[in-house]
C-alpha cells in the first residue's frame, strides 16, 4: 500500500496517488455524480453510505480505493480489487472500477497514468490479469481502454436488486 503521503504518479507532474481517506469522500462522490450515469444513481446529500463503504474497503487487504492528488486537491480516483480464483491455475486477477477524473482535467493524461499505475500495482501484487468493466453506452471510454491495451474479450451481465 502507498503511504499516507502517496507515491508520485508517473507521467503527470505534481500528482501523487494514495489510499483514500474519509476526508476524500466528498470529492470522490462529486466525481461520481459528475457523470451522466452517476448523476442518476449517486446521492451526494448523504455521505454516510460512502463513508461506511470506504471503511469496509480500507479494512479489506484485497481492496483499495485510491485518489490522485495535486496541490492537496483530489483530482482522480479508482477502486482496485484483487481476486484469487481456481481458474488460470489459481491465479490472482485485479479488477479496476469507478475510474474518475475531475471533469476540468479530463483528456490531459491523468486517467491513462492512473490506469498504468493500477496495472503496475497489480503486477507487483502478483496478478496475472487486469480486468475492468465499462457501461455499454460509454463508447469513448471503450476507445480509451483499448488505447491502453485492453481488449473487449467478454460480454458482461448484471442483475440489480
Amino acid at each position: 500500500m502507498s503511504g499516507v503521503d502517496g507515491t508520485s504518479l508517473a507521467g503527470v507532474s505534481g500528482v501523487v496517488v494514495r489510499d483514500a481517506a474519509a476526508d476524500d469522500v466528498r470529492a470522490i462522490v462529486a466525481m461520481l455524480v459528475d457523470d451522466p450515469l452517476g448523476a442518476t444513481r449517486e446521492s451526494p446529500d448523504d455521505l454516510t453510505p460512502y463513508h461506511d463503504a470506504l471503511a469496509d474497503i480500507a479494512g479489506d487487504p484485497n481492496q483499495r480505493v485510491v485518489v490522485a492528488v495535486r496541490d492537496g486537491e483530489v483530482i482522480g480516483t479508482l477502486q482496485l480489487t484483487y481476486m484469487r480464483g481456481l481458474g488460470r491455475r489459481g491465479a490472482t486477477r485485479a479488477q479496476i472500477e469507478a475510474v474518475r477524473v475531475r471533469s476540468d482535467l479530463r483528456s490531459a493524461g491523468l486517467g491513462s497514468a492512473m490506469i498504468r499505475w493500477a496495472i503496475e500495482e497489480s503486477r507487483a501484487r502478483g496478478c496475472t490479469l487486469v480486468q475492468l468493466t465499462s457501461d455499454a453506452s460509454r463508447e469513448g471510454a471503450h476507445r480509451f481502454y483499448e488505447r491502453l491495451g485492453f481488449t473487449a474479450s467478454h460480454v458482461g451481465f448484471k442483475l440489480s436488486f
